[in-house]
């Protein structure tokens, strides 16, 4: 195999001491997991090696990097979880899975699509996402978020949706305002209960550390070092969605899911998903993700189910 040499530039005098960790104990790990030759030169990070070794370690550089950027710092068991291994001839895979950090628990990006949809959350603060149903918006979100709290990137997650009444009008159903937004909001905690046994999603929720709330109850909030989701973002309206979006503190990261053709808001009432992807994805930080029905790893008739309403109208019969 090929020797190669790929230089980092730094962005700042101290980056290569927090990036090594103390007594350069963060480089030793890197260099003794994948056998690279790391060395700095001048304001650069050097590394050599063959091409898969070099790959593999400017990948992890460039997550470490992220990190710092955010949390201004590096600690020891983030570096192992990066490399994923200490075993220096198994293979590095930053985005192959996300680590929920529950006994043999992994979640995986089944399609290409997924696995841009992952990377973007990964790299931005705020992330749209297009998709029909059971194509993994809600779901991979939802596990990005449970890898974010675990590994300690923020605080808490608040999980949103909007109460919009898809032929059945609320004041019709039985119970208290929360019986009557609970069916909304069932899909995200059916996801939550997915990945985490019950006994930690009861304690998440008893101690505010994860909230399931209508996107009404969101007003007049500002919500610092959280990952927040607004699923089935297409049945908000303009103000909703401004609403929403300006609720994001310091530290924090929004992920909006939705479907556009799935709208259930009035004809007379634009989709706030739609104002806002037009209006922002050039904002940098902000990003727009698009599924497609190759995406959708629910049962195989989904898929053709959904291609079969795609296309046009059926010829009625007499």
């Amino acid at each position: 195999m090929s020797q190669v040499s790929i230089t980092i530039p730094l962005t700042r005098s101290d980056e290569a001491r927090l990036l090594f960790g103390p007594g350069d104990a963060h480089l030793r790990k890197i260099r003794e997991t994948l056998g690279t030759s790391v060395v700095l030169r001048g304001d650069s990070i050097v590394l050599e090696g063959d091409d898969e070794q070099v790959r593999k370690t400017k990948a992890v550089f460039e997550r470490l990097r992220e990190v710092l950027r955010r949390d201004g710092i590096i600690h020891d068991d983030l570096v192992t979880r990066v490399l994923g291994t200490n075993n220096s001839s198994a293979a590095v895979s930053l985005g192959s899975e996300i680590d929920l950090f529950e006994k043999a628990k992994k979640v995986r990006p089944r399609t290409a699509g997924q696995q841009r949809y992952v990377d973007a959350i990964r790299k931005h603060d705020l992330i749209f996402c297009a998709g029909p149903a059971g194509c993994g918006k809600t779901y991979l979100a939802v596990a990005m978020a449970v890898n974010a709290l675990r590994s300690e990137q923020v605080r808490r997650i608040v999980l949103v949706r909007p109460a919009v009444e898809a032929g059945e009008k609320l004041g019709f159903l039985p119970g208290d305002m929360l019986a009557k937004v609970n069916p909304f909001l069932r899909p995200l905690l059916d996801a939550m209960n997915d990945m985490l046994n019950f006994e930690q999603v009861r304690l998440y929720m008893e101690n505010d550390v994860v909230e399931i709330v209508p996107l009404a109850f969101m007003r007049g909030r500002t919500l610092n070092d959280t990952f927040i989701i607004l699923d089935e973002a297409q049945n908000t309206t303009t103000t909703q969605m401004k609403m929403f979006l300006t609720r994001m503190g310091e530290g924090s990261k929004i992920v909006v899911t939705g479907d556009p053709t799935q709208t259930d808001l009035p004809e007379s009432v634009g989709s706030g998903f739609n104002d806002a992807v037009a209006r922002l994805q050039r904002i940098e930080g902000v990003t727009l993700v698009e599924l497609g029905g190759e995406d959708i790893v629910r049962h195989r008739l989904v898929r053709e189910i959904v291609k079969a309403y795609d296309q046009a109208a059926p010829v009625r019969t007499p």
